[in-house]
C-alpha cells in the first residue's frame, strides 16, 4: 500500500482525535495542527478515502477510520519498530505522550492491585475483568473453566454507537456466541485483535474484540480482554490487556 509519511501522520491523528470526541474529523482542525491549509489535508484525505482507511459519513462531515484504517493503525503498534510507528512518537507532542504513558502506568498498577488482593484463582481473574471495566469503558471478559465471565455491559451500551438498537441486538448475538467460539477457535496469539469486520461472529456489530491469552489453573489457553466500539484508544487497550495476561499468568503459576 502506498502511503507518505504524512498520510500516516494524519490517519493517527484522525483515529486518535475520533476517538476522544466520536465526532468526524475535519479538515480545518487537522490543518491546525499540522500548520498546513486545509485545501492540503483535503488532498491527503482524499488519498486516504482511494485507499479505503478513511470514510465521510455525511457530504458536510470530517472523516472518521475504517476498519482497514484501524487495522493499518494496529498493525503498526504491534510492530515494535517501525517507521509508522517512530513517525507516531516523533510527531506527538512531548506533553502529551508523557501523559498518556503516566496515565497507563497507573492504569497497570490499578490491574495489579486489584489481582494482587485476591486470594483464589477465579477471584484474581473476575478483579483483572473489572478492572478493565473501569480503566477502559469497555464490556470486559475472561474465561474461568468452561465458563465466560461478562462485566461491565451497560459501560458498553453507555457508549454513543450504541443509541441505534440494532447495533444492541447485534453486540447482544455475538456475546451469546463468544463462549463456544472461544473454545472452538482457541486464538493462538499472545494478543487478539479483532476489528469489526474481522470479527468471526457479529461481523455486523461494528465492534472489537481485544483478548490476550494466558495460562491458567484452569486451562493452558485461558483469555481475558475487552469488547467495545472500533471506535477507541487502540494504544491503551492494547497495552492493558496484554499486561492483564501477562499478570495473572505470572500469579497464578506461584
Amino acid at each position: 500500500m502506498e502511503i507518505t509519511r504524512r498520510q500516516k501522520e494524519i490517519l493517527c491523528q484522525i483515529i486518535e482525535e475520533y476517538a476522544e470526541t466520536a465526532s468526524p474529523v475535519g479538515s480545518v482542525t487537522l490543518a491546525k495542527l499540522f500548520g498546513v491549509s486545509s485545501a492540503t489535508i483535503r488532498a491527503e484525505m482524499a488519498r486516504l478515502e482511494v485507499l479505503g482507511l478513511i470514510a465521510q459519513p455525511h457530504t458536510s462531515a470530517g472523516r472518521v477510520p475504517t476498519d482497514a484504517g484501524y487495522r493499518f493503525y494496529v498493525n503498526a503498534l504491534n510492530r515494535e519498530e517501525s517507521e509508522y510507528e517512530n513517525a507516531l512518537y516523533e510527531y506527538v507532542m512531548p506533553e502529551s505522550r508523557m501523559l498518556e504513558e503516566s496515565n497507563l502506568k497507573r492504569g497497570m498498577h490499578a490491574l495489579e492491585v486489584r489481582v494482587s488482593s485476591q486470594s483464589r484463582a477465579d477471584a484474581a481473574i473476575r478483579g483483572a475483568v473489572d478492572a478493565l471495566v473501569e480503566l477502559t469503558g469497555n464490556l470486559g471478559l475472561a474465561t474461568i473453566g468452561e465458563q465466560l465471565y461478562l462485566a461491565g455491559i451497560s459501560r458498553l451500551f453507555t457508549q454513543p454507537e450504541f443509541g441505534d438498537t440494532r447495533r444492541v441486538q447485534s453486540v447482544a448475538k455475538l456475546l451469546d456466541n463468544l463462549e463456544p467460539w472461544l473454545r472452538e477457535a482457541a486464538p493462538g496469539e499472545a494478543l487478539n485483535i479483532f476489528i469489526g469486520q474481522e470479527n468471526p461472529i457479529g461481523r455486523n456489530s461494528e465492534v472489537s474484540l481485544i483478548i490476550s491469552k494466558f495460562r491458567s489453573p484452569f486451562s493452558d489457553k485461558s483469555y481475558i480482554g475487552v469488547l467495545g466500539p472500533t471506535r477507541q484508544n487502540y494504544s491503551r487497550v492494547m497495552s492493558l490487556v496484554r499486561h492483564a495476561g501477562n499478570m495473572l499468568e505470572e500469579i497464578l503459576e506461584d
